[in-house]
C-alpha cells in the first residue's frame, strides 16, 4: 500500500496516509507471534482434552483474522462515532456481564462467560475499552460544563461494575478497570487527595478480597510463601524459561505445553520462553512497551482533552493486561488468569483488544484543520479537526 498516490482520495487511501504505521506494524507482529505460538502450544492441549489436534489453531486463526479486520474498521471511524458507539457499548456490556451472574457458565468457581454456538463470550472483556471511552467523555463534559455531574455519573457506573465483577468474581478485571479510571482522573486534574483516596480504596478492596475470597487468599499466600501450597503451574513455567535459555530449544521442542493445562492461554509466554528463548521474549516485551510509549508520546502533541483521556485510558488497560499476564507467568506477581493480548488463545480477548487498539489508532490518526472554504459565511467555523 506504500504505492498509493497522494491524489487518491478514497477512504482506504486516506486511512492509510493518516494511520500510525509503526503502531499498526507492531500489532501485526503481535498477531504473527500469536499465530506461531498457538501452533506450538495448542495441539498438545487439544489432544489432552480429547479434541481434534487443530481445533484451537483453527479457532484462533478465525479469531485473529476477525480481530485484524476489526482493527482496520474501527480505526477508520471518527472520534465522535467511537464516542457514541462506546456509550451504547458500555451499557450493553454491563447488562451482558450482569446476565452472566444468572445464566453464565460456571468455570472454576467463576461465572464470567455466556455460552454461544462457536465460542464462550466473556462480556466483561468489552467493558474495558467501552468504559474507558465513556469515562473520558463524562470527564471532558464535566470539565467543560461544571453543571454536568460527569465525574459522579462515571463513579456511579463504576460502582455498578465493581459490584458485578466482585460477584462473578473477577478481581483481575476489576483491578484493570479501576487502574484505568484512576489514570484518567489523574490526567484530568483531579485533586491529589481524591487520587490517594482512590488508591487507599483499592488497597482496602484488596484486603477485603483477601479476607472474603478463598481463591484470592490462596494465590496471595502461595506468592508470599512459595514453600506452602501447590505451585505446579508456576514452577513448571519457570522451569520452561530455564530450559529455553537464551535462544530456546527450537520450534516444537518444548515440553511445557504437554504439562500445563493453560499453556495455550494464560501461560503461553512460558511456551515462547522454552521454544524460542529469552531473545524472543524480550522482543515481545519490547513490542508491548513500544506500542504503549509511542501512543503516550503522540498524546503529548494532542490538544483535545477527550482524545487525551480516552487514548490514555485505552493504552493503560492494554499495557497493564500484558504486564499482568507476563508478570504472573514469571512469578513477579500473584497468578491471575488474564490473557496476553493477541498472543493467548481466546475469542473474547482477541476481539476486545482489537476494539481497544482500533480505537487508539482512530483517536491518534493524523488530522489537519479544515481549509478556509469549509467555513460558513454566516456562522463562525468551530475549531475542530478533519481527516485528510
Amino acid at each position: 500500500m506504500s504505492g498509493i498516490s497522494r491524489s487518491d482520495n478514497s477512504l482506504l487511501a486516506r486511512w492509510w496516509r493518516n494511520i500510525d504505521h509503526w503502531t499498526l506494524g507492531s500489532i501485526g507482529l503481535l498477531i504473527g507471534f500469536g499465530y506461531i505460538l498457538m501452533m506450538a502450544a495448542s495441539p498438545a492441549v487439544a489432544q489432552r482434552i480429547g479434541a481434534s489436534r487443530d481445533v484451537f489453531i483453527f479457532k484462533q486463526v478465525m479469531f485473529l483474522s476477525i480481530a485484524a479486520l476489526t482493527i482496520i474498521f474501527i480505526s477508520m471511524l471518527s472520534p465522535q462515532t467511537i464516542k457514541k458507539l462506546s456509550i451504547i457499548g458500555t451499557f450493553i456490556a454491563i447488562f451482558a456481564t450482569a446476565y452472566t451472574l444468572v445464566h453464565g457458565m460456571d468455570i472454576k468457581g467463576a461465572k464470567r462467560w455466556i455460552a454461544l454456538p462457536i465460542m464462550s463470550l466473556q462480556p466483561s472483556e468489552f467493558l474495558k475499552p467501552c468504559f474507558a471511552i465513556f469515562t473520558a467523555w463524562l470527564l471532558t463534559e464535566w470539565k467543560r460544563r461544571f453543571y454536568i455531574p460527569g465525574i459522579f455519573v462515571a463513579l456511579g457506573v463504576y460502582g455498578i461494575i465493581l459490584f458485578i465483577l466482585k460477584s462473578q468474581p473477577d478481581i483481575g478485571m476489576l483491578a484493570v478497570i479501576t487502574a484505568v479510571l484512576l489514570t484518567q482522573l489523574f490526567i484530568n486534574g483531579l485533586n491529589m487527595f481524591w487520587i490517594f483516596s482512590g488508591l487507599g480504596g483499592m488497597v482496602a478492596a484488596f484486603i477485603g478480597a483477601y479476607i472474603a475470597l478463598p481463591h484470592v487468599r490462596s494465590r496471595v499466600e502461595r506468592f508470599i510463601h512459595p514453600e506452602v501450597g501447590d505451585h505446579y503451574q508456576i514452577d513448571t513455567a519457570l522451569r520452561a524459561f530455564g530450559n529455553g535459555g537464551l535462544w530456546g530449544r527450537g520450534p516444537g521442542e518444548g515440553r511445557v505445553k504437554d504439562l500445563l493445562p493453560d499453556a495455550h492461554a494464560d501461560f503461553v509466554f512460558a511456551v515462547a520462553g522454552e521454544e524460542y528463548g529469552m531473545i524472543i521474549c524480550c522482543i515481545i516485551i519490547f513490542i508491548f512497551c513500544f506500542i504503549v510509549v509511542r501512543t503516550l508520546l503522540k498524546l503529548i502533541k494532542e490538544d483535545d482533552p477527550f482524545i487525551i483521556l480516552a487514548a490514555s485510558g485505552l493504552i493503560t488497560g492494554f499495557g497493564l493486561q500484558a504486564f499482568i499476564n507476563m508478570g504472573s507467568t514469571l512469578h513477579l506477581i500473584p497468578t491471575k488468569g488474564m490473557t496476553l493480548p493477541f498472543i493467548s488463545y481466546g475469542g473474547s480477548s482477541a476481539l476486545s483488544i482489537a476494539l481497544t487498539i482500533g480505537m487508539v489508532l482512530a483517536l491518534t490518526r493524523r488530522r489537519i484543520e479544515a481549509p478556509q472554504f469549509f467555513k460558513n459565511n454566516n456562522q463562525p467555523f468551530s475549531k475542530r479537526s478533519i481527516l485528510r
